[in-house]
Order: C-alpha cells, then sequence, then structure tokens
C-alpha cells in the first residue's frame, strides 16, 4: 500500500462489534496500513490479509466455504485458520492475524508468527523427477517443498524460458499492458532457496521404468523415486503450404508470445488469426488493442459454439465485432504467401502476421513408448497414478474420471493443470487424496471476462439468467438432470457457489 493510500473500512484493531458480523459472514478492514479480513466461520473469527496473492483479487468480496475463503477473481482458495492457498491460482500464502474477543467487541492483534515447517511426509521417495516446466510441473515442485518432502525435486523441462503465468501471455502481455517481469511465476532465486533443481532446455528422450529412470536426449540418465509427467500439449500444426513462413506464429510460450510482440514492433499490421479458439479470440482482442486490422478464419458457424453454445458464442462474435474484429465464419485457410491468406471459399486476406489457434494435442509419446496406458492422454486413476506405479501424470496430458459426469476427461486449462500438480505432489508423498478439484477457467475479451466451472463436453439443455447487453449473465449447461457446468459474466459470487455446490456433490 503506498504512502499516499489510506487504509479503507474499520480499525480492526480499535475492535468493531460482534454483532457486525454473523456467521458466515466477512469484512475488510485494516491493522494500521494493512488490509485485513475478518471472518466469522463455525461461530470462530478468523483473520487473515484481505487480498489474494494471485492478482491481488479482493478475497472480502469472494466466498466463505467452510474454514476457507475464495477469490473472486479467479477462485483461488485460502484457509481462514492460517491464511495459507489450499488451491491454486495462488501459490502464496497470505498473512495470518491473531483475533481476541473481549466482551461484545472483536479485535484483531499483531501477525501471527509463520506457521511451523511442516512435519515429514508419510511417504518420502528417494527422488522425485518432473517432466515439464508448465503450470502442472511448476506447482508440483513447489506443493513437495510446502508438505516437508526433503528429498531431491528436479524440473526437466524443453523451454528455455522458467515456469511463466501462461494465461497472461496471450492476454495482457500479448497486449503490452503486463510488463515482462511480470510474466515468470518466481524470481531467480526462488528454485535456488527452495533446492528444486531447474533444467531448462533439457529434452528427455526415454522413460525407462524398470529402472527408475529417465533418458535425456543427450544421453544422460537420471534416476527416480517417483516420477511426473507433465509435458503437456502442443499446438496443431496448419497442414497447408505456407504454413511455414515466417509471419506465421503459434502461441503457447513466453518465446511465442514475444516473437509476435516482435513482428508488430517490427511493422506489421494487417493479422490473421486461424481459428476461433480461446487462444486465438484472445490474441484478436489483444491485437486489436495494439491498434493492427484483425480478421478471424475459422470452420465453425460462430466463435466457441462448442463450448460455450449459441447464445454466448453469439454475445462473443458480437463483442468482438464491435471493436473491429472481421470473421469469416465457415471458412478454412487452403495456402498462406508472405501477404495474403487463401481461402477455401475463394477469398485472398491481406496479412503480414499470420496467428495460428486450431487446437492443441497431448503430448503423449514418452508415456507411450514407456508402456503406459494412454487413450486421448495418459490415464490415470483418482490419485493421478498412471498404469504403472510410481509414475504420476498431471495437466493437460492426463486423461482422468469426472466425478460429476461420470466420463473419462482430458481437460485443457491452467488452473486444473496447476491443482492437479498439487494434487499429484501430496500423493506421491502418500496423502491418498483422491479428491478431484471443480474444473474451472476464466477467458478475458477486452474488458469482459467469462467464469466457467465444471465441464460438459454436451448437454441437453442451457439455461440462461440475466442480460447480456448489460452484461451481467449466468448459462447453466444441464444434463441429465444436472448442471454439469456454469458460465457468468460479472457474476463472481454466482460462479464461485457454483463451484461450491459442485464440489459438495463430488463429496
Amino acid at each position: 500500500m503506498s504512502a499516499n493510500q489510506q487504509p479503507s473500512g474499520p480499525d480492526l484493531a480499535a475492535g468493531i462489534s460482534r454483532a457486525d458480523l454473523a456467521d458466515g459472514e466477512m469484512i475488510t478492514g485494516h491493522v494500521g496500513k494493512k488490509a485485513v479480513l475478518l471472518a466469522k466461520s463455525g461461530g470462530e473469527f478468523h483473520a487473515i490479509g484481505a487480498k489474494c496473492t494471485h492478482y491481488g483479487g479482493p478475497l472480502g468480496e469472494g466466498l466463505i466455504v467452510g474454514d476457507t475463503v475464495r477469490c473472486p477473481w479467479h477462485h483461488a482458495c485460502f484457509s481462514l485458520r492460517s491464511g495459507e492457498a489450499l488451491a491454486a491460482p495462488a501459490l502464496d500464502s497470505v498473512s495470518c492475524w491473531r483475533v481476541e474477543v473481549e466482551d461484545d467487541r472483536v479485535f484483531v492483534r499483531e501477525r501471527a508468527p509463520a506457521p511451523e515447517s511442516p512435519a515429514c511426509p508419510a511417504h518420502s521417495p528417494a527422488s522425485v523427477v518432473i517432466v515439464g516446466g508448465g503450470a502442472a510441473g511448476e506447482a508440483a515442485a513447489e506443493m513437495l517443498r510446502r508438505e516437508g518432502y526433503a528429498g531431491p525435486v528436479t524440473i526437466l523441462s524443453e523451454d528455455t524460458s522458467p515456469p511463466c503465468d501462461r494465461p497472461v501471455l496471450s492476454k495482457d502481455y500479448l497486449a503490452g499492458k503486463a510488463k515482462a517481469s511480470w510474466v515468470p511465476l518466481r524470481g531467480e532465486g526462488f528454485y535456488r532457496e527452495q533446492d528444486i533443481e531447474l533444467r531448462l532446455g533439457t529434452s528427455v528422450a526415454a522413460i525407462e521404468p524398470a529402472a527408475s529412470r529417465v533418458k535425456l536426449a543427450n544421453g544422460e540418465t537420471l534416476e527416480y523415486g517417483a516420477l511426473l509427467l507433465a509435458t503437456g500439449a502442443e499446438p496443431v500444426r496448419l497442414p497447408i503450404p505456407g504454413a511455414d513462413l515466417a509471419h506465421v506464429h503459434y502461441l503457447r510460450s513466453l518465446a511465442d508470445s514475444d516473437a509476435i510482440i516482435a513482428a508488430i514492433e517490427a511493422g506489421a499490421r494487417r493479422a490473421v488469426v486461424i481459428g476461433a479458439s480461446f487462444i486465438g479470440l484472445e490474441a484478436a482482442a489483444s491485437l486489436i488493442s495494439r491498434g493492427l486490422e484483425v480478421q478471424v478464419v475459422t470452420p465453425e458457424k460462430r466463435p466457441l459454439e462448442r463450448v460455450m453454445g449459441e447464445i454466448l458464442g453469439d454475445f462473443i462474435r458480437e463483442l468482438h465485432e464491435s471493436k473491429g474484429v472481421s470473421f469469416h465464419f465457415e471458412e478454412r485457410a487452403t495456402a498462406i504467401t508472405t501477404d495474403e491468406i487463401e481461402l477455401a471459399g475463394g477469398r485472398r486476406l491481406e496479412a503480414d502476421l499470420v496467428i495460428v489457434g486450431i487446437g492443441v494435442r497431448p503430448r503423449t509419446a514418452l508415456a507411450e513408448a514407456a508402456g503406459l496406458e494412454v487413450e486421448n492422454g495418459v490415464v490415470v486413476n483418482d490419485t493421478l497414478q498412471t498404469s504403472v506405479p510410481g509414475i504420476y501424470a498431471a495437466g493437460d496430458i492426463a486423461c482422468w474420471r469426472d466425478p460429476l459426469s461420470g466420463e473419462r476427461v482430458r481437460i485443457e486449462h491452467w488452473t486444473v493443470a496447476q491443482r492437479q500438480g498439487q494434487r499429484a505432489a501430496r500423493n506421491i508423498l502418500g496423502a491418498g487424496d483422491t479428491r478431484a478439484a471443480v474444473p474451472y477457467f476464466w477467458s478475458q475479451h477486452y474488458t469482459t471476462n467469462i467464469n466457467y466451472v465444471g465441464h460438459a463436453a454436451q448437454w441437453d439443455s442451457i439455461e440462461t439468467d440475466g442480460d447480456l447487453d448489460a452484461p451481467d449473465f449466468t448459462a447453466r449447461f444441464i444434463a441429465g438432470g444436472h448442471t454439469l457446468a456454469v458460465a457468468t459474466i460479472f457474476r463472481d459470487q454466482e460462479s464461485l457457489e457454483a463451484e461450491a455446490e459442485m464440489e459438495a456433490r463430488i463429496r
């Protein structure tokens, strides 16, 4: 908090009346210049830091569930008792404050000391090797240390950049609204301080389960006590003439986003996005904000219809068109030249920058070659262990049974990958955690965010409520009489409540 910014809300050090806070309620105030959240749950009062450690979301506008509070922005979860970050996307805890109740008043006193180091885990493998430096791999490494594991932890990442905040790459970073320093998840010294060996630019050539080791592309071998596969997904390549030209880009890594930004700074002004995927449309919005002319080519009748349905698909189309995006629906690119895109219908679009976003496929080659069961990804059980004991999988490559639909699914969402990485780490240490988290993601289109909880590959009906012109809207995806997913716009509380209701159904 800057020196010129005054703390808001009541002075919690001076106390508030017990009657001011009913059970299940919370209030944001301050102790000195520190913003503090005071909450009452189960008859007890708790005080923790008031801002989410992910993007600084106001926890006081979130939702209390049991002895936890959920962030309204991106559904991070914190313990009201300790401030611990219990669920991604937040990885850091918030501060915890001591509370005293005297007569009819509640006082927040000094900040509580940091919790003691965790006890030794139930199971400690000789070492843990993580293949993949994305969301799942990074979150798993951090959780291993948080849970008290003291053995060697190694992340093997093909990327030459440290683990980064991937969602921002197609959003604020590409739009020029986020600094490069914001992109890495951790600072340079973090992995050294946590004794996590991060090996960048490192390719794994093979997994040898019988010998409990991995073979690197440079011929080196590395033994493991437990192995986590978090190799993620790779973009589907466009199989047409000219797709390998220098001005054709995919968007998966920091290097990809930097290459697009470099093309814009070099003078690119006419962009064509091939594919109306989430990545494609977020990239389109970012390019519009930089002043480019943007056209989108897609074989679909409307954007994101397969995920969001007709009503939201039409809303997204109209939103982008209102900002200047031109769509070419039910069309396919057949060839790319240095300055044009040729479409199947015969039209030619001028383009000095092309971004391809036609989907991704799981990187399962290592798992298949090692004899692991693979079917639409690496098949895992309720603990995220693969068909080979001691080898786990998480993130975009994991195929798991969704307890809400009963179907085996593979979900390519950032928060899902982080939470699976955390759960895999706990299970590597013997936790036996079989509770699948409810899938969640958010998609940003200009100043409009769409929150989506659950997973509905198909549905019988979509129940809607609200006004898209406001916008203030909810869409519920119904199958077999049950709500499988809920999409909301500017209804953060309802999104959190839907997530909590699905969690209760899972339990």
